[in-house]
């Protein structure tokens, strides 16, 4: 049973970001981005197209968009912290139902499920970081990029435990990875269920304020670029890497490769994050993106690969949390939790569209580099809209 939440000035602020950034861990790094390490085993087991295994990446994304259109009124009845524990414990039972069937359909509800689950935690975790990080503002923008930590740290554990136990069991025993996956969560779920996390599990906690959506959607637009060009990547990359020949080992180094990297990204991108510059950082970090996104293209070496996940890891985790920081810099704190969900519904759009066209485009022409050819073009484009977001007149 969770601990009552009565720390809202808490005296370790770092250490209670991260236990927030466990919710992200869970629902985004393993529920969504596990599924890559999965997929080529379940792809050639259960006889799917890559259109097929790109539309349960859309089933998830569109489970997340509703999950963000939701967030802001489960936050009012529940509270922050309330929020962020049931959306994970969602995307735990959906993680689980995914071990049980090779239903079609079964799968299907599963990935909508986490998805849902992960955005209302994620809306709602990320508001009380920013609520815990403003109490301590020498260094907020460094408290807050801690919580982008947990998808990374989502990644670098499902890699360095799927490919082997795929290997381990051999072809078909995808749901035995479910199941790894599933107890891995648990484990972690549980720190986010015993620590009191502040911010009140009550409506009052949160009032409800205005969020004026007309100043930025050319921002919205870039960050829904980004949301459709990056789960390309994320989705293809390690059949990319297996039709490469890479085998187990080079599958869990790229991936854990990539998820390490998110443990950089406070300090490689904490002096951009502190930019109060419209979309200037947003933008900077978008087209390092980009260029870790089109690397691949160059061929599968080893060292090509390596750099990608590199570049791709360093920056891709530290996107998110310039688009929190552009909301704390942008409006007033009251309005925090409706930016927050704004900026993860035009994300959300974006990657319910990505991966069902992408993987159209791969089917159709028969290459998985036509995927990450789309993928790079999207994050281009991104970086340049964002790059025409200024600051708004009225912050506060």
């Amino acid at each position: 049973m969770p601990l009552p939440d009565t720390c809202p000035h808490p005296n370790h602020p770092a250490r209670l970001i991260l236990v927030l950034s466990l919710a992200a861990t869970v629902g985004l790094g393993i529920g969504r981005f596990a599924y890559s390490l999965v997929l080529p085993d379940m792809r050639e087991t259960l006889g799917w197209s890559y259109s097929v295994a790109g539309f349960m990446n859309t089933v998830n994304a569109a489970g997340y968009l509703a999950g963000a259109f939701a967030a802001a009124g489960l936050i009012r009845r529940i509270g922050l912290a309330a929020t962020t524990r049931w959306g994970t414990v969602a995307c735990l039972l959906a993680l689980a139902l995914s071990a049980l069937s090779g239903n079609f359909f079964v799968l299907s509800f599963a990935r909508l499920l986490v998805g849902l689950g992960a955005a209302v935690a994620f809306v709602a975790g990320a508001a009380l970081a920013a609520q815990i990080a403003q109490a301590h503002s020498r260094r907020a923008d460094f408290l807050l990029s801690l919580f982008y930590i947990g998808p990374g740290l989502g990644i670098l554990a499902s890699g360095l435990v799927a490919p082997f136990v795929l290997q381990a069991f051999g072809p078909g025993s995808w749901w035995i990875v479910w199941w790894a996956m599933t107890l891995l969560s648990a484990a972690l779920t549980l720190p986010l269920l015993m620590t009191p996390l502040g911010g009140g599990n009550s409506p009052a906690a949160t009032k409800p304020a205005r969020f004026a959506i007309r100043p930025i959607l050319i921002y919205l637009g870039g960050y829904f670029l980004f949301g459709a060009g990056y789960i390309a990547y994320m989705t293809f990359m390690i059949a990319y890497v297996r039709d490469g020949g890479g085998g187990a080992a080079a599958q869990s180094a790229f991936w854990s490769l990539l998820g390490a990297c998110s443990f950089i990204t406070p300090w490689a991108w904490r002096r951009v994050l502190a930019w109060d510059s419209g979309g200037l950082s947003t933008a900077i970090i978008l087209g390092v993106t980009t260029i870790g996104a089109a690397l691949p293209l160059l061929g599968h070496s080893a060292p090509t690969l390596t750099i990608s996940a590199l570049v791709f890891g360093v920056s891709f985790f530290a996107i998110v949390a310039s688009t929190t920081a552009f909301v704390r810099f942008n409006s007033p704190q009251e309005a925090w939790p409706k930016g927050i969900a704004a900026m993860t519904i035009a994300f959300g759009i974006g990657q319910t569209l990505g991966p069902t066209v992408v993987g159209a485009i791969t089917d159709a022409f028969g290459s998985l580099s036509y995927a990450l050819n789309a993928s790079a073009l999207l994050l281009a484009l991104g970086a340049i809209a964002t790059a025409f977001q200024r600051k708004l007149k009225t912050s506060h």
